[in-house]
């Protein structure tokens, strides 16, 4: 059951209402290695569809590395996750996972070649909802800078607009790894009434007291295993 209550009417995305087709999540006894080291012990845990969950816990406890395998970007030594009741494999069971999930990760991976802020909105599903998103989120002025010389908080402020143009675009799933870690306490409590109000279902990593409050359920990570708080 529900603790929270989304807003009557969803919001606002460039002029119409974001609409969204949630998916459940669904991780089957997932283990995952770094090395010998087990990051991740025998995880279960069902999010319906629609549904909000915070995942809690201390540094290193594991929480991350559950997030990224659920696009790929870590390896499972075990088990299985299912998105939409599918599971991924290949290269474009991948493809199609990346499409239907989207991502605000905690921080910029390095690349080759600088990526411009409006190439990174750009490659959302509905970029014209990202673009918009942007300036709701004060970062319209950015387009033109690279994303290496962001700070913290903006750059999490433009992932935040990507995935919100990828879910008004049809992804029905959205990852975030603290979302609000690099924002002051106002940028905060925006992005946390943004995500609690998303048509999606929604996993954020936070230490955030009040994003965990906005979810319907809240699970802690300690030492690689998962429990429903």
């Amino acid at each position: 059951m529900s603790n929270h209550k989304k807003p009557a009417a969803w919001p606002r995305a460039h002029g119409r209402i974001m609409t969204g087709s949630p998916q459940p999540v669904v991780f089957r006894r997932v283990v995952c290695r770094y090395g010998r080291s087990i990051a991740v012990k025998r995880v279960d845990l069902t999010v319906s569809a629609g549904e909000h969950v915070a995942v809690t816990g201390a540094n290193g406890s594991g929480k991350s590395t559950l997030l990224r395998a659920v696009l790929g970007l870590h390896p499972l030594a075990a088990g299985d996750i299912l998105v939409g009741g599918e599971s991924a494999n290949g290269t474009s069971g991948w493809m199609a996972r990346r499409r239907n999930v989207a991502w605000v990760p905690q921080r910029l991976t390095p690349g080759r070649f600088p990526l411009l802020v409006d190439e990174l909105l750009g490659s959302a599903i509905d970029c014209d909802v990202a673009r918009d998103s942007a300036g709701d989120l004060g970062v319209a002025g950015l387009l033109r800078r690279p994303l290496h010389t962001l700070s913290g908080g903006q750059l999490q402020r433009v992932f935040l607009a990507r995935a919100l143009g990828c879910i008004a675009g049809g992804a029905g799933v959205l990852l975030a790894d603290e979302p609000t870690a690099a924002l002051d306490f106002a940028g905060q409590e925006q992005v946390a009434a943004m995500l609690a109000a998303l048509p999606a279902t929604v996993i954020v990593v936070s230490h955030d007291r009040a994003m965990s409050r906005t979810c319907d359920r809240i699970a802690e990570m300690a030492a690689g295993r998962l429990r429903i708080a």
